[in-house]
């Protein structure tokens, strides 16, 4: 297509083009909540633990974030669309494959699966909205995104919760295939592919990521076993930290890296992309460490517990797409910084809940974070995506979906940890699930956990009144001008 002819498809199919965008993220977050209130049921089932059970859940993550940036760089080159289009195949493939596993080993590897084939179509799924909106459009058109990952995080509670009590927990697994299935037909026939460009794809330098990736994880799950003073733990961070200096030493010297360095050299970008990370770390131990709160501690059903868990992304579905309108109208600074304020304090609610409580109070709480990552999310997306040249826009998008998957399995494994540390040091022995007839060991742990998330959300609002006084201090100054 000519610049012409493109303008004119994505003025007349925009909607449309967007509605098929919408069924990978759909997919991939139903896929994570579906799993998160399985777990408990996995660990009796597959006769293994509340540790070990975690690989589940942080082997897709790690797959994403090894291979997120090689895809979004491959996107520029290759066209996002056709790349959206080939993850969207892959993780129906593994969800497939993860539906018809009957061992723990071969469920991880299904989920390695699953998350290549995500990290191909999250990578481009950013870019191509970002190229088919216009700037008057594009925060909203980023919060419907938005809501499509609250619907399947809304979803995925109570449909797991009735599969898992109805049911075998492999079909929450299989129910992504239907839909993976209908996103790629309609992907066939309604994305633009892109142009294809000549330029060479750095693989040396994407592998060199990738093993820094995976070696750091390995020492974050190899120290959650066998305790962070292990020499294995501390030669697996020095060798992912080496490798990450090779890879940013090669980026620097390649004139076509993976990795646009530039780019973090505008202040906004740099801001956004922390920010991500830090409410992405903070927000990770309320997936994992909520559904035992609530079926251990509370001791309530896992349908129920779906239902509760709930109460999250349906207040981010109500506020996504209204904050990214709000946004595209008042600028997106002030309104991020007003939906981590109440991210927040969320979190901080979550915190001082005990073994007792009633359900309608916790519900409350979960709404008040819900309304925060809702108000913050698009906004910052929109950001972040607003500072990239339009041949940078695969790279960039898959920078920020490197950045969340990255913030999520670290977030999960030291959180984790910090959980068991707790419960472990309160107990006066060791730890690594709840311990049944002790809710208050995992309260004492859960309650820590959250003040620590609270902590760290603090300084990413610091981070943003910065980015949102530079902002306006920029405006005065080209208005003076």
């Amino acid at each position: 297509m000519t610049n012409a002819s493109s303008a004119e498809y994505y003025a007349k199919h925009k909607w449309s083009i967007l509605a098929v965008l919408i069924f990978m993220p759909f997919m991939a977050t139903l896929d994570g909540t579906i799993v998160n209130v399985a777990l408990p049921v996995m660990v009796k089932d597959l006769h293994t633990d509340m540790e070990s059970i975690q690989l589940v859940v942080i082997v897709y993550l790690i797959a994403v974030v090894a291979t997120i940036l090689l895809f979004g760089r491959l996107g520029d080159i290759k066209g996002k669309g056709r790349l959206f289009l080939f993850g969207t195949l892959l993780f129906t493939a593994g969800s497939l494959l993860a539906g018809l596993s009957h061992s723990l080993p071969a469920l991880i590897v299904s989920r390695a699966v699953e998350g290549v084939g995500g990290a191909a179509a999250l990578a481009n799924n950013q870019g191509i909205i970002t190229e088919v909106f216009p700037a008057g459009q594009r925060g909203r058109a980023l919060g419907i995104s938005g809501v499509a990952v609250a619907l399947g995080t809304m979803l995925g509670p109570p449909i797991g919760g009735l599969i898992v009590s109805a049911l075998n927990w492999n079909y929450i697994f299989l129910i992504n295939v239907p839909v993976g299935i209908i996103g790629f037909l309609l992907g066939l026939r309604l994305l633009p592919r892109g142009k294809k460009i000549k330029e060479a794809v750095d693989y040396r330098g994407a592998a060199f990521l990738a093993a820094a990736v995976i070696l750091f994880f390995y020492a974050l799950l190899t120290g959650q076993s066998s305790g962070y003073s292990h020499p294995r733990v501390f030669l697996s961070f020095a060798g992912s930290a080496v490798l990450f200096l090779l890879f940013i030493f090669l980026e620097k010297r390649n004139r076509q890296p993976v990795v646009e360095l530039s780019l973090f050299k505008n202040p906004l970008f740099t801001i956004s992309i922390v920010c991500v990370l830090i409410q992405f770390f903070a927000m990770s131990g309320i997936s994992i460490i909520q559904p035992f709160y609530i079926e251990d501690v509370l001791k309530i059903s896992p349908g129920q517990t779906g239902l509760i868990m709930m109460s999250f992304p349906i207040a981010m579905g109500i506020m996504s797409p209204l904050a990214g309108y709000i946004s595209d109208k008042a600028g997106a600074a002030k309104i991020t910084l007003i939906g981590l304020i109440i991210m927040t304090l969320g979190l901080y609610l979550l915190s001082t809940m005990t073994a007792s409580e009633p359900v309608g109070k916790l519900i409350l709480f979960l709404c008040i974070v819900g309304l925060g990552a809702g108000i913050f999310s698009a906004p910052n997306t929109s950001l972040i995506m607003s500072t990239a040249p339009k041949d940078k826009l695969g790279i960039t998008g898959s920078i920020n979906a490197f950045t969340r998957n990255f913030g999520s399995v670290t977030g999960i494994s030291l959180l984790t940890t910090l959980l068991y540390a707790l419960m472990s040091s309160k107990a006066g022995f060791q730890v690594k699930g709840f311990v049944a007839g002790r809710p208050d060991l995992f309260v004492y742990g859960m309650q820590n956990v959250y003040r620590l998330g609270t902590a760290v959300l603090c300084i990413s609002v610091v981070l943003t009144a910065i980015r949102l006084f530079q902002d306006r201090r920029e405006r005065v100054l080209k208005i003076q001008k």
